[in-house]
């Protein structure tokens, strides 16, 4: 069989409706492979007869409820003599398929996020990482183990062939080394999130990296080599002996994957939901015909110079077409020429010894006009900003229309270290912000990509939260978690307050500007200098053995000023404020609230969300707000342990915390539905619609029966139009695009519940989020 030495397109499959997510080659049948894909499927691919180069779907896989992202073989055993096909997927899930029926004969559940990483090893092992941070080992159907030390997604797994090793690489930045669930040692070098492990030996594997960078690793910890790759993107690169030999650009906006089969040939996986196989062996390669249409398709690409590292063009310093009679230096070598006013970029083939056109630049100097967003240095067709904390700087998110949106969402989150449960959102964010458009300004800084409208602004001036006298401590006094914010935007529409309402009803009843509602709502409202006042007051009438000295009412205010952001002078808050902040949250409960109240403020700083919300003493926080928020505890109490908990959501650590004691947390608020209590209500509510928030992209069917369950007990006893409203945007956001959520509510009877609030007009959103809500249940 002739070899080239250089690979060329073998066939091209299409069949996915979406991305290629993953590959690998099947022990059976010969020459086989399956694929995944963002289109929840995976499918099993035959080669077709010798005379027939492509391939030919054996069948398709189904068994995930949302997107497949990453897929290995288990090696055959006695019982399945053919191996066992495993696929991860963003439901959480593990999919374990034979190779004859296209249903799971099993389905792996433990983890708390997508499942983006497979490895299988001896005896039916099985390795997988998740974007919960940690790692697990499965045998015989059961997880014997999770790898826990990783802080952010655990992208990559492998298991060495020997001495029981494994490795786990991680958006950390780092790769972690385990022998029997501890991790022996870590190994840091790479400048971004680790995406990719391959084994070498028992003693050497490679990593590659979002720094452009493959490295070469002994598993005693030394990096013994270190390849780099320039950013171009769109390709497939072939390396032998640590040199890159060629270069194969695509017609998609992003390679996703790749494997190599055992005959050689290397199938890859792109956003444009095709597979492309490409092979060495001259009597496998496409017909001429074939490969003229791929080589034509390729020319008929885009690129942009901001995103294809082609640096700043400007049109009247490019050569012509006369510059590609002289043959370039190396494979893959990229070079520009002008052809009138248009910009074409080729790429030298070693293999042909010629120049291959591989698109036209477009957004070049040439073309831009002043209409281009300038963002960090480069010129973007977009920069929309996006607000995820209230009062914090907007996040600046550039896009270009040649971009692929899923990366862009991708890299996004990542950079803000925002959770990756968002990815959908945004990516449909960009989609439906830039479909039909041509280059032109960047979106207003109101844009939200979690609703589609304009942004939340908890806390704004007219938030009914905090509005009216509180039965707790009597009108024109101290009024808990109420009071002006002056750091909060003011004019923008807000349905949670009526604050620069939508001037048209019809345009409120035809777009859905209520809910999915993705992004955390928190009490904000504060009088600082009325906290502080009713604090000392009670601390003077509190008992001896309780008296806070003035060295602690001090540092008390100090952090209360940090965290309300009062004070710029004020420094960050402290270990010892922080502390001080948790003792003094122990006082006795007749007093205790000024406490709570400052409490309520300082979770939402990241350094106190981090250290009280943290793995060591989350569980400690948790139980005593609980504790606070016992049915026959005090009603002041109650709501700032409520609001305490809601503003929780602002941090990350926040939000695992109350996401790993959710059952515990909701299970004891839905008591307090009972209390004869409007702030309550409303506090409640905003909690059950920050755990309706947090699930909305996960299909956790228990957990949106857990929030469908309180809301809707809550509803048979909130009379507070506001508490209503929350409620019902909740439950919109429970079964937003679910339709097992959507038929769980309607098992509830939530359409018979709710329907006496549709014709509410007092205020308006509370019909219209309510008709909105029984169209989405019809």
């Amino acid at each position: 069989m002739a070899s080239s030495n250089s690979y060329k397109l073998r066939c091209s499959i299409p069949g996915h409706e979406m991305d290629v997510r993953g590959l690998a080659a099947t022990v059976f049948p010969e020459g086989a492979f399956v694929s995944v894909s963002r289109d929840r499927t995976g499918r099993v691919w035959v080669p077709n007869s010798s005379s027939d180069k492509g391939f030919t779907e054996m069948h398709c896989m189904s068994g995930h409820s949302n997107f497949v992202s990453c897929v290995c073989i288990i090696a055959p055993s006695e019982t399945y003599p053919r191996g066992l096909v495993a696929t991860g997927g963003n439901d959480n899930n593990i999919c374990v398929f034979s190779l004859d029926r296209p249903q799971p004969i099993f389905t792996l559940k433990g983890h708390k996020n997508t499942v983006c990483t497979l490895s299988s090893g001896k005896f039916g092992t099985l390795l997988s990482g998740s974007w919960d941070t940690t790692a697990k080992v499965w045998l015989n159907e059961k997880c014997m183990m999770t790898l826990q030390g990783h802080t952010a997604a655990v992208w990559a797994v492998a298991i060495l062939p020997e001495q029981g090793l494994m490795l786990s690489g991680s958006a950390d930045k780092t790769i972690k080394l385990w022998k029997a669930g501890r991790c022996e040692k870590t190994f840091t070098g790479h400048e971004d999130c680790v995406r990719g492990l391959a084994v070498i030996s028992n003693t050497e594997f490679f990593s590659c990296s979002n720094d452009a960078s493959i490295r070469k690793w002994l598993v005693t910890g030394e990096c013994v080599q270190v390849y780099y790759s320039l950013l171009i993107d769109r390709s497939l690169r072939i390396w032998r002996q640590g040199e890159c030999s060629q270069t194969i650009r695509l017609p998609a906006q992003s390679v996703w994957c790749c494997c190599i089969l055992p005959n050689g040939d290397i199938v890859v996986g792109a956003s444009d939901g095709i597979i492309r196989v490409f092979t060495e062996a001259e009597d496998r390669m496409a017909s001429a015909e074939d490969l003229q249409a791929f080589e034509d398709e390729l020319s008929k690409a885009t690129i942009d110079p901001k995103t294809g590292d082609l640096g700043d063009i400007k049109l009247e310093d490019l050569p012509g077409r006369e510059h590609l009679n002289e043959p370039g230096n190396r494979d893959g070598q990229t070079r520009l020429i002008k052809d009138g006013q248009k910009v074409e970029a080729y790429q030298w083939s070693v293999s042909d010894g010629r120049w291959m056109k591989i698109g036209d630049v477009v957004g070049g100097s040439n073309q831009q006009t002043s209409k281009s967003v300038m963002y960090e240095g480069k010129e973007y067709d977009y920069v929309f900003s996006i607000d995820v904390n209230e009062g914090g700087p907007s996040m600046k998110l550039p896009y270009n229309v040649t971009d692929d949106p899923w990366l862009t969402a991708h890299n996004f989150l990542q950079k803000n270290d925002l959770s990756p449960m968002f990815l959908d959102q945004v990516a449909n964010f960009i989609i439906e912000n830039t479909k039909g458009h041509v280059v032109g300004p960047a979106q207003p800084a109101g844009g939200d990509p979690f609703t589609g409208g304009a942004r939340y602004i908890p806390g704004s001036s007219s938030d009914t939260a905090g509005l009216g006298a509180d039965p707790f401590t009597g009108a024109g006094r101290y009024i808990p978690g109420s009071g002006p914010n002056p750091g909060a935007p003011v004019g923008v529409a807000d349905p949670f307050t009526g604050g620069g309402a939508y001037s048209s009803s019809a345009l409120r009843q035809t777009t859905n500007i209520y809910f999915p509602k993705t992004d955390g709502v928190t009490f904000e409202q504060a009088n600082s200098s009325q906290i502080i006042a009713k604090l000392k007051e009670l601390n003077g009438g509190a008992p001896q053995e309780h008296k806070l000295s003035e060295e602690v009412l001090e540092s008390l205010e100090r952090l209360l000023l940090s965290v309300c952001g009062l004070n710029s002078s004020e420094p960050a808050p402290t270990i010892q404020q922080i502390n001080l902040l948790w003792k003094a949250s122990h006082w006795p409960e007749d007093i205790v609230f000024p406490v709570l109240d400052i409490m309520r403020l300082a979770v939402r700083h990241p350094q106190v969300n981090e250290s009280l919300c943290g793995e060591a003493e989350g569980v400690q926080l948790c139980n005593h707000l609980l504790n606070l928020m016992r049915p026959e505890g005090r009603p002041a109490n109650q709501m700032l342990a409520l609001r305490t908990l809601c503003n929780c959501f602002s941090g990350r650590h926040g939000r695992a915390l109350l996401m790993a004691q959710r059952e515990t947390v909701l299970s004891r608020a839905a008591d307090l539905a009972t209390v004869c209590n409007k702030n309550i209500h409303i506090a409640l509510a905003t909690l059950v619609l920050n755990y309706a928030g947090c699930l909305h992209h996960q299909p956790d069917l228990e957990a949106k029966a857990q929030c469908l369950s309180v809301a809707s007990r809550a509803l048979e006893t909130v009379r507070d139009k506001e508490a209503v409203f929350r409620l019902l945007v909740a439950l919109g956001t429970t079964v937003a695009s679910d339709q097992t959520a959507q038929d769980l509510a309607r098992s509830l009877g939530v359409s018979s519940q709710i329907s006496k609030y549709s014709s509410v007009s007092d205020p308006s959103k509370v019909g219209e989020c309510c008709q909105l809500l029984l169209k989405e249940l019809q």
